[in-house]
């Protein structure tokens, strides 16, 4: 396994980031502790979850399949650089209308402690935003996150799905604090979504950000069998996106064919070998998914490869302005 610095911090994580969101609703407990007990036999260190997971009135579900196995002892707990994030609606009656999706000092308090509970730890090495905010002040964020990091609740704090110039003010006002701020900014980034290359990735490596992608195979679009259409694969209720873009798609199959490398693995090296991204997010349902995933690790590809994937998959043009302007 390969591991790299998350951000400015000193915190090293696995190049691959091991993805939960299906533990409970499409991967059952004990298929779960499989997965993860193998990534950490594979050396994967990195875990991203989040407290919304499990979704809708099983929200927390994922959390509390994270913190059983946790208990379960042998150094799991000791082993894992765990993430989770704080945004969205808990579906708990009794915080009223505080409940609603957004941020502030009184739900990152409340929140915090709750996904601290369901996990079964005493502290988050990552505490992510899920998403932005705008009613809530910087000076009221960074107060909150200052004290769960003082009482050792919280290691670091990251953003997810914010725009470059959110995290430009985040990192601003940080620094007013003389407060470390931002450390890392998940964000959905893939070849098939490569706007974040026009402000988002250029603002986070110049803040000192590390860049986790979410959706990497832009979910399942990218995967092996797309274009198969699988039962049970989630390519295969994507039927109206991959005949929007099954030109791209069967280009990109005859490419990866040629290879000898299957779609997914071809499209996570692609991120892994942009200096940019720390951790590629993967989500398998299966052991066996997890277990073939590893291989992108392996996969190098060469400068005509990264043109040919530009071509099919075009990005914007390089930064902005320069991708739109003189």
């Amino acid at each position: 396994m390969q591991y790299d610095y998350l951000g400015k911090s000193g915190l090293k994580v696995s190049k691959l980031c091991l993805g939960t969101m299906n533990f409970g609703p499409e991967t059952d407990e004990k298929e779960a502790f499989r997965i993860m007990d193998a990534a950490l036999d594979a050396g994967i260190n990195f875990f991203d979850t989040a407290n919304i997971y499990g979704w809708g009135e099983n929200s927390g579900l994922t959390e509390k399949i994270i913190g059983k196995w946790f208990q379960q002892g042998g150094g799991r707990r000791e082993k894992v650089v765990l993430a989770t994030k704080v945004y969205g609606s808990m579906h708990d009656q009794t915080d009223g209308p505080n409940d609603e999706s957004g941020l502030s000092a009184y739900k990152i308090r409340r929140h915090l402690e709750g996904s601290l509970q369901r996990l079964q730890t005493d502290h988050i090495e990552l505490y992510q935003m899920h998403h932005v905010d705008p009613a809530i002040s910087w000076e009221e964020l960074w107060g909150a996150f200052e004290v769960g990091i003082s009482q050792g609740k919280i290691g670091y704090v990251g953003s997810s799905n914010f725009a470059a110039w959110q995290i430009a003010l985040a990192q601003s006002a940080a620094k007013n604090r003389h407060f470390l701020g931002l450390i890392s900014e998940q964000h959905k980034y893939s070849l098939n979504c490569r706007l974040p290359e026009l402000e988002v990735l250029p603002a986070a490596k110049n803040l000192g950000l590390g860049i986790i992608p979410w959706s990497p195979l832009d979910g399942g679009l990218l995967g092996r069998n797309a274009l198969k259409k699988l039962e049970g694969s989630r390519s295969g209720g994507n039927t109206a996106r991959i005949d929007q873009h099954r030109e791209q798609l069967e280009q990109f199959s005859d490419l990866c064919r040629e290879l000898g490398e299957p779609q997914d693995n071809v499209a996570l090296a692609w991120l892994l070998a942009n200096p940019a991204v720390t951790a590629p997010i993967i989500g398998p349902r299966t052991l066996e998914q997890f277990e073939s995933t590893l291989d992108a690790l392996e996969v190098k590809l060469g400068e005509s490869v990264m043109k040919r994937l530009d071509e099919i998959f075009p990005g914007p043009g390089g930064q902005a302005p320069n991708a739109y302007a003189w």
